[in-house]
């Protein structure tokens, strides 16, 4: 039982490092604003084109960037989503018929 507990920790933590270096992105207002973060949800970059941010007023501003940073953090989400439902899966594979316990077929 240790054995498997230990080794959901050690794969949790395999997990994090891989969403580290997976990078997603989201943008608004036709690209000319675009968030970078990784798939654990942290923001690594704003890029604001230039001409844009000459004529955009401070309000307009502030809803593209919720708009850019929601996008990348929806896909860090579904990204980050996927590899844990991977990994529960492959771990509820190693329990033999306890895996069906939790509605898995």
């Amino acid at each position: 039982m240790f054995d498997k507990l230990f080794e959901a920790q050690k794969q949790a933590e395999e997990i994090k490092m891989r969403l580290d270096h997976i990078s997603v992105s989201g943008e608004a207002e036709g690209g000319k604003v675009r968030v970078i973060a990784s798939a654990n949800k942290e923001i690594r970059e704003v890029v604001i084109d230039p001409e844009f941010l000459k004529e955009a007023d401070k309000e307009e501003l502030e809803e593209i960037l919720v708009v850019a940073l929601n996008k990348a953090l929806t896909q860090a989400e579904s990204i980050s989503q996927a590899e844990m439902q991977a990994a529960s899966q492959s771990l509820l594979g190693g329990l033999g018929g306890l895996g069906n316990l939790f509605g898995n077929k």
